[in-house]
């Protein structure tokens, strides 16, 4: 013959145990629906006994009424253990439920914990900050080396030189070339020698392009 095992976690015999409230308390209203029908039937019984003056038996079925009735209200105080019972499983169960989040919850922070020394983390935090300030001073030690060899080289001084050097010799060349033209107006001599040429912005933008220096 095949044994059945009866499951023994908690969660299945607390559903069990509701079920069986369940109907249990669907018994018992049934129960007490059957002694209703019976006490009024009774009530009848007695009613008709008395109209025809048979006293004695009116005193039996008043005995049995009393007891009908007794189990009647006994009936009102089982349905009411049985409400609470159910009640007490209901909240069970959640507490249980509840419990089992606060298991998980703690063997997830009892792991995290583990992984998270704090002497450990805040090693890590001060190594960090004392690399970070390293890293910080020495880019400034650089930046302060590179700006002391670009002042003693003096390009920017030496740029300069060329570029009025330039401008000289463009100066030169140009004047040159307005002392050999030939005099505007039908060769009218109406221009002095000894006024001095106007060099235009352009024509020194033009020969700076044509050395190359922008």
């Amino acid at each position: 013959a095949t044994q059945f095992t009866l499951p023994h976690s908690l969660p299945y015999i607390i559903k069990e145990q509701t079920k069986e409230l369940r109907g249990t308390q669907r018994q018992i209203t049934r129960d007490r629906a059957a002694l209703e029908k019976q006490e009024k039937q009774m009530e009848m019984e007695i009613k008709k006994m008395a109209k025809s003056g048979n006293r004695e038996a009116c005193k039996i079925l008043a005995k049995q009424l009393v007891q009908l009735r007794k189990q009647k209200n006994r009936t009102y105080a089982v349905s009411s253990k049985v409400t609470s019972m159910s009640t007490q499983t209901k909240v069970m169960n959640s507490q249980m439920k509840m419990a089992g989040a606060m298991s998980a919850t703690a063997k997830t922070m009892q792991a995290v914990n583990k992984k998270m020394d704090p002497q450990k983390t805040l090693q890590t935090m001060q190594d960090f900050q004392k690399e970070n300030m390293k890293m910080g001073m020495t880019e400034d030690m650089i930046n302060d080396t590179l700006d002391e060899i670009f002042d003693e080289s003096g390009d920017e001084e030496e740029s300069q030189d060329i570029v009025n050097q330039v401008l000289d010799e463009i100066g030169i060349e140009i004047s040159g070339k307005m002392v050999r033209a030939p005099a505007a107006g039908n060769n009218l001599p109406s221009a002095s020698p000894k006024r001095k040429t106007q060099i235009s912005d352009d024509e020194i933008e033009r020969q700076l392009r044509a050395l190359g220096v922008d």
